[in-house]
């Protein structure tokens, strides 16, 4: 008997249909990006998105192999900068599962912001970049609904629109 198979296209899916969520909750509620935030260090929501929208950004420019922008360097503006650092990490994420001739064994060596030097295949950095975000989606939930915004979506996988 086989086991069930999720790919990373439908993980990727998930992870986007889910930001473009979280992107029409901050345009109807701007101030929920001011939201204190007591996740990863932040002080706010707009702090945590970042965070995020990093990760998604410094992995898909590690697994491309082109320069890493320093954490330091990534915007930390308006809903529509921080989402547009997620859009084209994503598209950077699909032109990666496009290439046919990518060795998802390889592993790289990298440095962390939390943990220093790290050695891991690319399969694993690029399933560490997707679902870094969903964890840091649910803490995000609990956070808005703490101060009175009540996301409008079911947020689990079941519900989602992948693997349809």
């Amino acid at each position: 008997m086989s086991e069930p198979v999720l790919t990373v296209s439908e993980l990727l899916q998930w992870n986007d249909e889910t930001a473009q969520h979280w992107k029409a909750l901050f345009a109807a509620h701007p101030g929920a990006l001011d939201f204190d935030c007591d996740v990863y260090g932040v002080a706010n929501v707009r702090g945590l998105l970042r965070h995020i929208f990093a990760v998604e950004t410094r992995y898909a420019q590690r697994l491309s192999g082109e320069p890493v922008i320093p954490y330091a360097e990534i915007p930390d503006g308006s809903a529509e900068e921080l989402f547009a650092l997620h859009d084209a990490a994503v598209a950077k994420y699909r032109e990666l599962l496009a290439d046919e001739s990518m060795n998802w064994e390889e592993k790289l060596e990298f440095v962390t912001l939390s943990v220093g030097t790290l050695s891991a295949s690319r399969k694993k950095v690029l399933i560490h970049g997707l679902e870094h975000g969903i964890r840091h989606y649910a803490q995000l939930a609990t956070l808005v609904r703490q101060h009175g915004v009540k996301p409008d979506w079911a947020m689990d996988f079941l519900m989602s629109g992948a693997m349809e």
